[in-house]
């Protein structure tokens, strides 16, 4: 509570409370006729009330001051709140990334030892490879094959026959002729 306050509310309740004692006398001078102590009398219940009312004042505007430190010790929390918040969430982020990294690199190291397990065969891209995968990603395609240098809208391709491979690596050519039938 802000000083002013606390004098303006002291001072206004004295002032009040003195007002009792000439009351006291104005209606006991009225009882008796005497007009000349009324006066009197009413005179000081008149300065106490003006001094209640300096002091009420004085009150009200220690109350603005209260109320103005109020908000802006509200304001300052609320800022450190959100700045407290700000940093929760950017370490709960950090953490995140941290974890994703961590899940990713066991997932690699689990779907390798998966393949080392099982037996599958794995494939290996060369430079060579991966540049000319980034290039046609990037939509532009490869005019020749560089293993075998033939033009890759070429009559080479149209000419081609499928081909079959067995499991030691030899070609089989399939041919074109056969007949399907169905029973039913």
């Amino acid at each position: 509570m802000h000083t002013k306050t606390m004098e303006g509310l002291i001072g206004a309740r004295a002032n009040i409370d003195m007002t009792n004692v000439p009351m006291r006398v104005y209606k006991e001078a009225r009882r008796k006729g005497d007009t000349a102590t009324m006066k009197r009398a009413m005179g000081y219940v008149n300065e106490f009330e003006d001094k209640a009312g300096e002091y009420k004042k004085k009150a009200e505007e220690g109350m603005k001051k209260d109320a103005e430190e109020a908000a802006k010790k509200e304001k300052a929390q609320r800022e450190e709140m959100v700045e407290k918040r700000r940093e929760e969430k950017r370490q709960m982020e950090e953490k995140l990334a941290a974890d994703r990294q961590e899940n990713t690199a066991q997932n690699a190291e689990a779907k390798y030892a998966k393949v080392q397990s099982t037996g599958e065969d794995t494939v290996q891209i060369s430079g060579q490879g991966k540049a000319l995968s980034e290039n046609q990603i990037q939509g532009q395609h490869m005019s020749e094959c560089p293993v075998t240098g033939q033009n890759g809208t070429g009559e080479a391709y149209m000419d081609r026959k499928p081909v079959t491979y067995t499991k030691t690596g030899e070609t089989v050519s399939q041919s074109q002729e056969g007949s399907i039938s169905v029973s039913v």
